[in-house]
């Protein structure tokens, strides 16, 4: 009866993984480059985060804003980001008159532009696209998560196949016997490492499916809350009524009234509504603790810049709480550099698995022949 299970299990991980390894190498190695996004980009691209001087007092929000609408005909402005950092930049993401997204550094003592790019061509902005969509938009996206889902079926099935029959073989399923021929090597690097990075890549895998699926990510408010209802993630706008006021220091009043509302130490990101009904959100993240992407949020009316609710992150559910995991978690970034290189290392083998596999299986056909 185990030999028979076991059987079946080989032939689902045979067929599963020749089916999908294209989109696991892809998702593999494109996950690689991510983990290390923010380092790459501050060196390959260093005007948009870094000043060249940091100067006695920055300009406000508004000021900043108001260069871009008149210099680039910037119409909309979607995202705000400010550090805490004092050599850091003010990063700005607004539509133009052909609401094409373009993406601005300023220097905050001096209000200078320093790069703009559009949106869409930014490097790593493609890399994710892949990752997630294969530039396919919706389409891509379900075949992605699909894709993640056999993966994780994959490692599991792939634990139940490297386990030995006998408990006394198994020290010898846990290294690689280099001296052995190309096929002994390539099997010993499939299976035992695979087993090494088995928990890495299931909680990638898993947390993946919390970007894909909306049943996936319902499961986990379900399981952590006792509900699938998540609390909103948007608030109405009270002012119906746009007053055209001629506020010239809307944006840093949002930003001063959340910096206030909050505390501690964080970096502030300003959201503006995509849509005529909501308010503007505001998250600061809490860059005193050691996990990153735990954030507050506070709601702000559009129009007057009024506060019109405050969430701090102690008040978020459960299912809230493990949702601003799930991002650290998928990137390896939780717990910083040593869970990063982790990651990568991980990422890099997964990468290496559709083709080791199909080696093994090319092997297995010609011994058959």
């Amino acid at each position: 009866m185990k030999k028979k299970f076991k059987k079946n299990i080989g032939k689902l991980h045979l067929w599963f993984g020749l089916g999908s390894s294209l989109i696991v190498f892809i998702a593999a190695l494109t996950g690689s480059i991510l983990v290390f996004e923010k380092e790459i980009d501050k060196a390959i691209n260093p005007e948009y985060y870094n000043v060249s001087t940091i100067g006695n007092s920055k300009k406000t929000i508004d000021y900043c804003v108001d260069i871009l609408q008149k210099k680039y005909a910037i119409k909309k402005i979607t995202r705000i980001y400010t550090f805490n950092d004092p050599s850091r930049t003010i990063q700005i993401l607004g539509k133009d008159s052909d609401k094409k997204a373009q993406f601005f550094s300023i220097d905050p003592y001096t209000g200078k532009i320093l790069a703009t790019t559009p949106q869409e061509s930014r490097f790593f902005v493609v890399v994710l696209s892949i990752h997630r969509q294969l530039l396919m938009g919706d389409a891509g996206e379900i075949i992605m998560g699909i894709s993640c889902l056999i993966f994780a079926f994959m490692l599991i099935s792939g634990i139940i196949l490297w386990w030995p029959k006998k408990i006394k073989n198994l020290k010898n399923r846990l290294k690689v016997k280099w001296s052995g021929s190309f096929k002994r090597v390539n099997w010993d690097f499939h299976s035992t490492f695979g087993f090494y990075s088995f928990l890495v890549l299931l909680l990638i895998s898993l947390t993946g499916l919390s970007f894909a699926f909306t049943w996936f990510q319902n499961g986990i408010y379900f399981l952590a809350d006792g509900t699938t209802k998540k609390p909103s993630a948007k608030v109405e706008n009270p002012t119906k009524i746009d007053p055209k006021l001629n506020n010239t220091a809307f944006y840093q009043s949002i930003y001063n009234k959340a910096d206030s509302i909050f505390p501690y130490t964080g970096n502030i990101q300003i959201r503006m509504p995509a849509d005529t009904i909501n308010s503007i959100l505001v998250l600061k993240e809490n860059i005193e603790i050691s996990i990153p992407n735990q954030s507050s949020a506070a709601y702000f009316d559009k129009y007057t810049a009024e506060n019109i609710e405050a969430r701090p992150y102690e008040s978020f559910s459960t299912g809230d709480k493990i949702k601003r995991l799930n991002y650290p978690i998928h990137t390896g970034s939780i717990y910083g550099l040593p869970t990063k290189i982790i990651a990568l290392l991980v990422c890099l083998f997964a990468a290496t698995l559709p083709i080791t596999g199909f080696l093994i299986w090319l092997g297995r056909k010609k011994k058959k022949q």
